[in-house]
């Protein structure tokens, strides 16, 4: 496959993929810049495509879309929904101005993860942030979940070898710490740090996961049609 000409900050959800609805073997449906339009999803890579190495810029570019883009609000918002509904912080009260709390400190705690997931530590370790789909064609099912799964401790260095995903285990511990700047003084325990850290990447790994399948999930309810998907 030749991939088209790159702008600055390419976008490899919007790589053309070859096979695609040619109806030879599996499908090969393209990611999408969102998932259902309403998640984030602008660093999934579609199967088989080859991008040359991810500059400092496109990292920042990158965290920042999956921090300000529109859909970046849905997440935030649910988790503070449950939050506030399970009383997770007392400090923040009930309601409409403990909901409020709860949103804005949510909202924080992501965009911090992004930047130091997606561009601060990767661009000191000149890591690839970027999920490459292993894709139909790279195995059935459980063995894609297993690969999805291990991207969280595995990654690629800009130069294209697998390292060590130091972005990820590093800056979510580190995004964990830097809350207890902004969260009540009860809050700040190491129990407390610890917890945030393991849900970070958590959320991670379920996010690759569904990155992993997203373009299948896409095909089956829409025929691989982007725009109804979130392109």
């Amino acid at each position: 496959m030749v991939a088209a000409e790159l702008p600055d900050a390419p976008e490899p959800q919007q790589a053309v993929v070859s096979g695609a609805g040619d109806g030879a073997g599996p499908h090969t449906d393209p990611q999408t810049k969102r998932i259902l339009g309403v998640f984030p999803n602008f660093r999934a890579v579609s199967a088989n495509t080859h991008l040359p190495p991810q500059s400092v810029k496109e990292k920042f570019v990158t965290a920042s879309e999956d921090s300000f883009d529109y859909s970046a609000f849905v997440l935030p918002a649910a988790i503070a929904l449950e939050a506030e509904a399970a009383n997770d912080t007392p400090e923040f009260g009930k309601g409409g101005e403990g909901y409020a709390r709860y949103l804005w400190h949510s909202y924080v705690d992501q965009t911090s993860e992004n930047y130091w997931v997606e561009f601060i530590t990767p661009s000191l370790t000149r890591e690839d942030t970027r999920y490459y789909t292993l894709g139909p064609e790279g195995g059935g099912g459980w063995k894609r979940v297993g690969y999805a799964l291990s991207r969280v401790v595995v990654t690629r260095t800009d130069g294209g070898n697998d390292t060590f995903n130091v972005s990820e285990v590093v800056g979510a511990g580190t995004a964990a710490g830097i809350s207890n700047l902004y969260y009540p003084r009860h809050e700040r325990t190491f129990s407390n740090t610890a917890d945030k850290w393991g849900i970070n990447v958590g959320v991670d790994a379920a996010s690759f996961v569904v990155r992993e399948f997203w373009p299948d999930i896409n095909h089956f309810l829409f025929h691989g049609d982007q725009h109804m998907a979130g392109h």
